[in-house]
Formats: structure tokens, sequence, C-alpha cells
């Protein structure tokens, strides 16, 4: 049948409105219109995208029935969606989304698609089945990516997780969606991929945008739910199963970096929830936080100038909580997806000024407070070099290995091919350097933390600074500023040169 008519536009949540997408569902199997007590499974899944920033829904309704040489009707029946889903690509203007009718999912697995800032292509992925059961469809993830997705015709080597039938194809990516649509579609019609079904035509569009190339992002579900039911008994299970996850918990649990600094970790993030649900219960938007902490800072540099003891210990308490703030911020956004250009470049203009303003506060302190100064801007301005140049050597690194892994693009690999390409070993070990292998060595438990310790990120600075200065004096705060940092510095700087050369 042909695409239904577009939907009305749905409301997005959030401070930040993104491009909305368009959604072809593939309501080709009779679970699709399995009853439940509020409808069906199709009018279930269509409410849900009501509540998402989906533009157009398009509806693709057909019977699955497997398909290969002897299959002429079947066949037919899956060239007919591939080739409608391309249509869709071709005349899309934004993302396009791509999701069976056989679906029960929580809102928010769909959002991590729908909603978020990036817009990129991605799928959602099960680690390791999710569920406990077999692989299927199966996918290798690496380093965040789909590196490989399989179909019942398409194999994976060394498989770590399952594709949960959601993808999503970014604006950039709608001319490789269209082409990969199309010779799905031609390779079905010719005979030439096996006995596939018409269930799986997500999961061979999957297959054919990792073989042609196009990146995609691994949004891993964690405890969220997201299973193809296969009749009416399954379905009300996995509606039932739904409600046994929170997910305004899991929402949370997923705005927290598990993986920050020690200090921002396990001295901040272990108790942030609460001030995040705060934020978002007063619908504070994360620029305001941004702002607050900003202002925060600058009023530890004012107290920080008085010089005098109480003031210092004053200062420093605004520093930590400068700091609790700062985030505060980014939880917020990602909780509550309120992303936006100017929120990312305030929170990174933010961090610097919010550290010089209080280096400033605390040379004009010291320097009122002691007779003889005795060169403590000095120390304050190595300490503002020092840092500006961590920072250069942080950002220009980045930029060198995204570049470098731009440079060499995947070879598109045949969709006829069964087979997968298995992941590439690691360089043995006696070509690389003794410092990476040292290092790989000892990168978990307790050395790992230590390794983070060392390189001094912005919440160990913070708590450098509140520490030093509302214990001792501004000269102690700096010196052991260019101390650790000129130490953080050398480490950084070996260790990529190793990894560079190895």
């Amino acid at each position: 049948m042909p695409p239904s008519a577009p939907s009305p536009p749905a409301e997005t949540s959030g401070g930040h409105r993104p491009s909305r997408a368009a959604a072809v569902v593939l309501a080709t199997t009779p679970a699709a219109r399995s009853v439940l007590t509020d409808g069906t499974v199709l009018d279930r899944l269509a409410g849900q995208l009501d509540t998402l920033p989906v533009r157009d829904v398009h509806v693709v309704a057909r019977t699955a029935v497997a398909v290969g040489p002897g299959a002429a009707d079947g066949a037919r029946g899956l060239v007919d969606d591939l080739r409608s889903v391309a249509k869709v690509a071709r005349a899309s203007s934004g993302p396009v989304a791509v999701l069976p009718g056989d679906l029960v999912a929580h809102r928010e697995a769909l959002a991590m698609l729908l909603e978020h800032p990036a817009r990129d292509t991605a799928a959602l992925v099960a680690a390791d089945g999710g569920d406990g059961g077999p692989l299927r469809p199966p996918v290798r993830v690496e380093r965040g990516r789909v590196a490989a997705a399989g179909s019942s015709y398409h194999r994976v080597v060394e498989s770590n997780g399952t594709f949960r039938g959601v993808l999503q194809v970014g604006e950039a990516d709608l001319g490789g969606l269209a082409g990969v649509a199309e010779e799905l579609a031609d390779h079905v019609q010719g005979g030439r991929l096996g006995t596939v079904s018409g269930a799986e035509v997500g999961d061979l569009i999957l297959v054919g945008l990792v073989r042609a190339g196009v990146p995609v992002r691994a949004a891993m579900l964690g405890p969220l739910r997201c299973d193809r039911v296969t009749g009416p008994g399954q379905a009300a299970d996995a509606v039932r199963r739904l409600a046994e996850v929170d997910e305004t918990a899991a929402r949370l649990d997923a705005a927290i970096k598990s993986d920050d600094g020690f200090v921002a970790t396990h001295l901040v993030s272990s108790w942030s929830a609460w001030p995040v649900r705060l934020c978002a219960r007063l619908s504070l938007t994360p620029n305001a936080v941004t702002g607050t902490s900003l202002g925060l800072a600058a009023l530890a540099a004012v107290w920080f100038s008085a010089g005098e003891r109480p003031a210092m210990l004053a200062g420093a308490g605004l520093v930590l909580l400068s700091f609790v703030l700062d985030c505060v911020d980014g939880q917020l956004a990602r909780f509550t997806r309120a992303f936006s250009p100017l929120g990312a470049w305030l929170d990174a203009i933010s961090d610097r000024a919010k550290e010089y303003l209080v280096y400033v506060g605390l040379a004009a302190g010291y320097t009122g407070a002691v007779g003889l100064p005795g060169g403590i801007w000095a120390l304050a301005v190595s300490a503002l070099a020092l840092q500006t140049l961590r920072h250069t050597i942080d950002f220009s690194f980045k930029a060198s290995a995204a570049e470098a892994g731009r440079a060499q693009p995947e070879r598109p690999r045949s969709l006829a091919d069964p087979g997968d390409v298995p992941p590439q070993p690691p360089p043995p070990s006696d070509r690389r350097s003794p410092l990476v292998r040292l290092s790989r060595r000892f990168d978990q438990g307790a050395v790992r933390w230590l390794r983070k310790i060392v390189v001094l990120p912005i919440g160990e600075r913070m708590a450098l600074i509140a520490v030093t200065a509302g214990l001792f004096d501004a000269r102690v705060t700096f010196l052991a500023l260019l101390g650790w940092g000129g130490l953080a510095t050398l480490y950084t700087v070996t260790g990529r040169v190793a990894r560079s050369v190895s």
C-alpha cells in the first residue's frame, strides 16, 4: 500500500527543537495488529511517535512471508517494501527513521534516536542480547559504532550485541540509504539473499549501511526495553515488562557520565542526580545553570581578592559549588535533551573563564595581604599559560585523530556475500613501545583511576585550588598548579607520542 498521509507535527521536549524526522513504519507482520488493552501494537507505536519529533509517518503494511528463489510473491512484497524506503529517503529533507510495526518499546528507547541532538545515523542495540537470548539479529559494536550487522543471510563474527529493530538515518546519509535499499531490492528480486523474510527490512538496511561504509552510531539501550513480538500473548507480556523499568531513572542514569575524572565521578556524580531532577522540575535550562556556575566562580574570585582567611575559606567553598553546577549543567542537558550550539559554546568558554577569574582573584588577594608579593602575578600568569597550553594540546590531538580516521574510509562490501570480515587483531605486542604496553597492562582498577588523577582534569584542579587556597595561600595554590600541571603535561605528551609512533 502507498505511504499514509503525514501526521501532525509533534512537540518536542527540552529547550532545543531538533529537525523533525520522517518515520517509515513497516507493519509487515500480523503481530503489528495484535490487540492490546489500549488498541493494537501498531496503534501503540503510532501514539508514541506522535509525542516525538516526527514530521511524517509512512506506514507500509504487508503480510510477511519467507522469500527465496521460489517464492515470487513474497519476494515481490519485500522488494516493494525496500523500494518504498528508498522513495521516502529521496523525498525527505531531514532524518529518516525505520521502525517495525510489531515493536513494543519504551518511549525513552525511541527518543534515544529521534530526540538525539546529533540527528545522525544510529541504531538501537542491546549489549549481549539484552535478555540473555540468542543474538538475533547480531551486531558487533566497536568503539561505539556498529562495525558489522547480520540477518538470516548475513553472518557476524564475534557478535557482542543485537539490533533491536529501530534505525535512524541522518540527513547526510539519505543518499546512501536510498542506494542501499535499491541495491537490496535488486538482490532480493534476483534471489541472491537466500530465504530472508519480509520482517527483515530494517535488519537488511542496517547490514547495507554498515557494509557501504556509513558510520552507524550504536545507541545502547541499557535497562530500557525494545522488543519485537510475534503475537498477542507475547505483546501483552512485553507491555507488562515495560512497567518493570523506571524510564525516568534510566534516562537520568544515562545522563550522568560514569567514566569522568575521579573527583567528578566519585565526589559529584555519585549524588548529583537529585539536583538534576530539581533543576528539571523547576524548568531551569542548562544555560541558566552554566551562568549560575560562572557567577559563583566570579563571586569566589571576589572573596579571594580580600586575602583574609575567612574570605579564602568562603571562596574555596564557592569554587567547589561552582564545579558541582558545572557537572550538573551537562547532566541536565543530556537528561532533558535541551542541547544547542550556543549551550556547548557557553559551557566550554565558561570553564576557562571561571578558572582564570579565580587566578586573578587569588593573585589580587595575595598582593593586598602580603607586603612583598614576591612575583605572585608571574606565578598566576605562568599557571594560566600552562593551562592554556594543555588545552591546546588536547584539542589539537583530538582534531588530528579525527582527521586521520576520516582519511581512511572503509571499503564497501558486497551485500550478496553472506560472510563477515573479522575484527582486526591489535598489532603484536613486540611492535608496541614499552610505554604503550605498560599503559595497557595497568589500565584497570585503582591504577586506572590514578592515571585519571595524574592528568589533572578540571575536577581535580578545582579541588586543588579550593584546598590549597582555603588552608594555605595563593602562592601555594599556583606552585601546586604549576608542579602538578607540568607533570600532567609531560605524562600526556609522552603517552600520545608513544601511541602515535607505535
